[in-house]
């Protein structure tokens, strides 16, 4: 069979998406599914009905992860494996992370549609809590199978009720064995709405992501003194929001010719003692930036430690976190690409500013990304939209590159 020719049904695959968006659904078109809520649990119980509707068997490991695998005929080899998330964030949209285990669903429906035979095994994952949204931190249960986490630790995390996360998974019924965890794979592929604006202004219809970009996060804490606001001469204060006003501009002077790629953002703020008749004595705000490259990186934390100690007042810059740029496998990268060139679809090379379950899968599997086009660039948000025509074009892209990789003899080899 001529593989460029076979695509998923259009139909279909809108109506799955439709009935995922309808457990949690919100008042304005958005969802809110919060991991191992009874939302969640209502759109996990579908996609196991729906995977068992194919033949297929349903595992979950001690993380609640949910996998399903059509055989191969090399049943020595482990399978490829297509997926992503079904949590949500509070009031988010109705293709983040759903997308991406819908459209592996509709790969496998695919393949069993058509009888196909496979020579590489092919599965589908549900990851558990990628969001962060109920129980912190986001990309959970993949971090946790990438060493990235303690599962003890991650077990006693907390939603705002005080419910754990142990204890919420144990409720849900989807609590399996740690024999069923992902250890082995010949790939993984995690089809993702793009979450920016870049494709879409670019008018181009896949993006072939090659990494998720590195990031630091600085607290900058500038100590001054309160006084009174009606009786302090202005030459005498020592006023920490006007110093703190002098470094932000200072930080977008310095940062913004480093390199036209680089995003930086100053996104918490908070001013002591923040009472309109005193002159605030402390201002404490966060610096995060984002690059692939890591040269980039130094410059910005350069530059972070220069505008410190230049202010007027007392300024310590503190680096709370950072992560390494994440790198995804070429030769996988390249056959999304081909995929996507092969079906007609224009398709670029692009980075991931946001974090995803990829990027932690990467380090056990060689791992690769198909973005498609978000309107507006708007996620997490009840407004996210991705038309149907890219949903399934991105399928059909996640279709395709999975059957190179699944029915050819040489892709055994890579």
């Amino acid at each position: 069979m001529n593989t460029n020719k076979l695509t998923v049904n259009h139909e279909r695959l809108k109506q799955t998406l439709q009935t995922f968006a309808a457990f949690g659904a919100t008042g304005n078109n958005g969802v809110t599914r919060l991991a191992l809520s009874e939302e969640d649990q209502q759109a996990r119980a579908y996609l196991r009905q729906q995977c068992e509707a194919l033949g297929l068997v349903v595992t979950t490991d001690d993380l609640g992860n949910m996998y399903s695998v059509i055989p191969g005929k090399q049943r020595d080899v482990p399978p490829v494996y297509l997926g992503s998330h079904l949590d949500t964030v509070k009031k988010g949209g109705r293709f983040d992370g759903v997308l991406g285990v819908a459209g592996a669903l509709e790969v496998l429906r695919t393949v069993v549609e058509h009888k196909l035979e496979l020579n590489v095994p092919l599965g589908l994952i549900n990851f558990t809590n990628e969001e962060g949204a109920r129980f912190e931190p986001s990309m959970m249960a993949s971090g946790i199978l990438a060493g990235k986490f303690s599962k003890d630790a991650m077990l006693q995390s907390t939603d705002q009720d005080g419910v754990s996360f142990g204890e919420a998974l144990a409720a849900s019924g989807f609590a399996g064995s740690a024999h069923h965890r992902l250890t082995d794979a010949s790939a993984f592929l995690e089809l993702h709405i793009e979450q920016g604006p870049v494709l879409e202004a670019e008018k181009q219809t896949i993006g072939a992501v090659e990494c998720v970009v590195g990031m630091v996060c600085y607290e900058i804490e500038i100590c001054g003194k309160s006084n009174h606001a009606g009786t302090t001469p202005q030459r005498m204060r020592h006023d920490a929001l006007t110093a703190a006003n002098a470094c932000m501009t200072a930080f977008h002077e310095k940062l913004a010719p480093l390199d036209d790629t680089l995003v930086y953002t100053i996104g918490r703020f908070n001013v002591f003692p923040n009472i309109h008749t005193v002159i605030p004595g402390r201002a404490v705000f966060t610096l995060e930036a984002r690059h692939q490259d890591e040269a980039v990186l130094a410059a910005v934390e350069t530059v972070i430690q220069e505008v410190a100690g230049a202010c007027s007042l007392p300024c310590q810059a503190t680096k709370r976190w950072s992560r390494e740029t994440v790198w995804f496998n070429n030769s996988l990268v390249a056959q999304v690409e081909e995929s996507a060139k092969a079906l007609g679809y224009p398709c670029k090379r692009m980075v991931s500013g946001a974090g995803h379950d990829a990027q932690f899968i990467s380090s056990l599997v060689p791992t690769a990304m198909i973005f498609v086009p978000s309107r507006g660039g708007i996620s997490h948000a009840e407004e996210e939209w991705t038309s149907w025509e890219d949903c399934e074009k991105g399928v059909n892209v996640l279709l395709e590159t999975a059957l190179k990789r699944t029915m050819h003899e040489e892709a055994i080899k890579q």
